[in-house]
């Protein structure tokens, strides 16, 4: 077995922290959200007074939750994958092919989404741009500089990701058992 590389799992440690870090602030989000559709159910059904601002804040929560919580996901492992296959392969060979679509598909994929949505952003800022949906048209470049973030986020952790797979190419020990998320 090759000697453990005791710079690249501290890394792997310390990346691992911030993903779980900023996923835990992501979940506090669930709050706001959780308090703005029971404000608008309230107002909604006991005063009969709807506000024109819900519809907007929920799905910018929500939108906002479920994208930056994909780094997250990728940590722990709970993204769907076909395991048909990959369960009855040795570490080594789960290790090759991670890297391996780690490299050709996952980092030029985000690369690519990176650079369009921050161009989208970008754009949604310089022309303060605002919402269609409803009469209150809250302005959209907070929300649009979600998906450009969480590319950010994805490739923070793709690197850990990445390295844990060569680890696990390399010497055939997986650094981090992925937690086990049945349906």
């Amino acid at each position: 077995m090759a000697a453990q590389s005791p710079g690249l799992i501290k890394t792997v440690r310390m990346i691992d922290k911030f993903t779980d870090t900023t996923g835990t602030w992501v979940a506090w989000l669930n709050m706001p959200l959780v308090a703005v559709v029971a404000y608008e159910v309230f107002a909604r059904y006991v005063f009969h007074a709807p506000t024109i601002w819900s519809f907007d804040l929920t799905y910018m929560f929500y939108g906002t939750i479920f994208m930056l919580g994909a780094a997250f996901a990728l940590h722990k492992g709970a993204h769907i994958r076909t395991d048909f296959f990959y369960e009855k392969w040795s570490a080594k060979t789960k290790g090759i092919i991670d890297a391996t679509s780690y490299i050709v598909f996952f980092f030029p994929s985000i690369f690519m989404l990176l650079w369009i949505s921050g161009g989208e952003a970008w754009y949604a800022f310089d022309i303060k741009e605002t919402s269609e949906q409803t009469p209150w048209r809250p302005i959209l470049w907070p929300y649009k500089s979600v998906v450009p973030l969480t590319c950010v986020f994805l490739l923070i952790q793709g690197v850990s990701e990445l390295i844990k797979s060569f680890y696990a190419a390399r010497t055939g020990v997986v650094l981090e058992h992925k937690e086990k998320i049945e349906i």
